[in-house]
């Protein structure tokens, strides 16, 4: 029932407002297509989640120690870091890359972590995952639920560490998903972007060095994680920041997965910039509000939503307004009423939600019985 006058009929319960912007620049020298040796390559942008470059990013690959991203994402979020860690005879005996743990040793989760993270401790992560899933086994099932509640569609995991083991796959794509939201986490963060470290046990000090080249040679590089085993080759998942962006690239089975990743990420900043659609808090436009001490509500923006566009090309920015038309109170400052889509050239790269700038009470019940009887429906 319609409690109020209008100036205009509720025809449609939605309301969605679209605005074409042409965005022009001028033209910049164009950086060239990275022309790269890796079987599957990715360059994503981590803020907006956009695809700058891609190369068979949905094949399946094995992706050797980048494994280890999620084995350290799960064990964050599953454990605390200064938790004691008992390495278990099972993780002890694991080889090829690893700390040289031993039986009975005791460490913090986030020594293992490190250990995991910077030199590809095979051993730290399955010592990891038992102290937090009880068996390794248990662990990788949490890993693959992780991953398919991420995006992370495509990506099967067998164990912790990477090591080769048939129905063991992921994707490029699927390794940057993953990454990118391993990044909300300020540890994992932090001990990517690490050089350098020393780490103590029962037994001792150990020193450790990251695997990742890059840290020391490229400009604003801080992560990720290399990959090597005969079958998957040479892998690499590599993050740099500047300007106020981060880039993440994925290269799988490498020849030189130093120069593809570099190739990769100078793509990404000298071809592409950031483009701010709107600003937190900025007005879109309003919800009429049935049963409130207020007519209407502003809808605002619940976040900064920014794009990636190409620096030398004209490009079609869209913007997608669609917020309710008329809500019931009460309202809460922050409800949901709408949603603001960017696309560019007709494709959607980003969205966020428009709230409630206020809250409205409903109208006690003798101000709601006064106005139904005075204003029935028009």
């Amino acid at each position: 029932m319609r409690l109020r006058n209008r100036a205009f009929p509720l025809l449609y319960p939605v309301l969605i407002i679209t605005i074409i912007i042409s965005c022009c620049r001028p033209a910049y020298p164009s950086e060239p297509i990275p022309s790269i040796t890796a079987d599957a390559a990715i360059l994503m942008d981590a803020g907006t989640g956009q695809v700058l470059f891609e190369k068979n990013a949905g094949l399946k690959k094995p992706p050797a120690s980048t494994t280890k991203i999620m084995t350290a994402l799960l064990a964050l979020e599953g454990g605390d870091l200064q938790e004691t860690v008992t390495v278990s005879p099972h993780a002890a005996s694991v080889g090829e890359a690893s700390l040289e743990l031993t039986a009975g040793e005791m460490l913090t989760l986030q020594a293992l972590l490190y250990g995991a993270l910077l030199e590809s401790g095979n051993d730290a992560c399955v010592a990891l995952a038992e102290h937090i899933g009880g068996t390794e086994g248990n662990f990788v099932l949490l890993m693959n639920q992780k991953a398919k509640l991420i995006g992370a569609d495509s990506t099967s995991f067998k164990n912790t560490n990477g090591l080769p083991a048939a129905d063991h796959y992921t994707t490029a794509n699927d390794l940057a998903t993953i990454t990118r939201y391993a990044f909300h986490n300020q540890v994992f963060k932090q001990i990517i972007g690490t050089r350098n470290i020393i780490i103590e046990s029962s037994m001792g000090t150990r020193h450790l060095s990251n695997t990742n080249r890059l840290l020391w040679s490229y400009y604003g590089a801080d992560g990720v994680k290399t990959g090597t085993t005969v079958e998957a080759g040479c892998c690499l998942v590599a993050s740099a920041a500047r300007d106020g962006r981060k880039l993440i690239s994925v290269v799988l089975n490498s020849d030189d997965r130093w120069t593809d990743s570099i190739k990769l990420l100078d793509y990404g900043f000298e071809r592409f910039e950031s483009l701010r659609v709107i600003d937190q808090g900025a007005v879109v436009g309003s919800a009429m509000v049935e049963e409130g001490i207020t007519d209407e509500v502003m809808a605002v923006a619940s976040d900064e939503l920014d794009v990636v566009v190409p620096r030398d090309e004209e490009v079609a920015l869209e913007k997608v307004v669609s917020i309710e038309r008329q809500i019931t109170a009460p309202v809460v400052k922050g409800q949901p009423i709408g949603r603001i889509t960017a696309k560019i050239n007709g494709e959607v790269v980003g969205s966020v939600e428009l709230v409630s700038d206020r809250d409205v009470d409903r109208m006690p019940n003798y101000r709601l019985f006064w106005v139904k009887r005075n204003f029935l429906p028009i």
